[in-house]
């Protein structure tokens, strides 16, 4: 599936994934590969994205936002992302 990450400045993140999991405001929760029509609103926290099945792993500390899922791609919009690889 298709994963981005948006802010208002510009595309933080855009790439094919196995999985990701978020913050939404009610407890974390994860979308994987044709996961049903979905629009949550997301709180500050951190987003883990999981690049493939033998878990190479990525992450953003996020502000809150919205995700929308629909036809396997998941689109994350954000106020702010700051991603922690080094």
């Amino acid at each position: 599936m298709n994963l981005e990450i948006l802010t208002p400045e510009r595309k933080v993140f855009s790439d094919d994934v196995y999985g990701v999991q978020l913050p939404g405001i009610t407890g974390l929760f994860e979308v994987l590969e044709k996961h049903a029509p979905l629009v949550s609103a997301l709180k500050a926290g951190r987003i883990k994205i999981l690049k493939d099945k033998n878990n190479h792993l990525t992450h953003f500390d996020i502000q809150s936002g919205f995700v929308e899922v629909l036809n396997n791609k998941v689109t994350v919009l954000v106020e702010g992302a700051i991603s922690l690889e080094k």
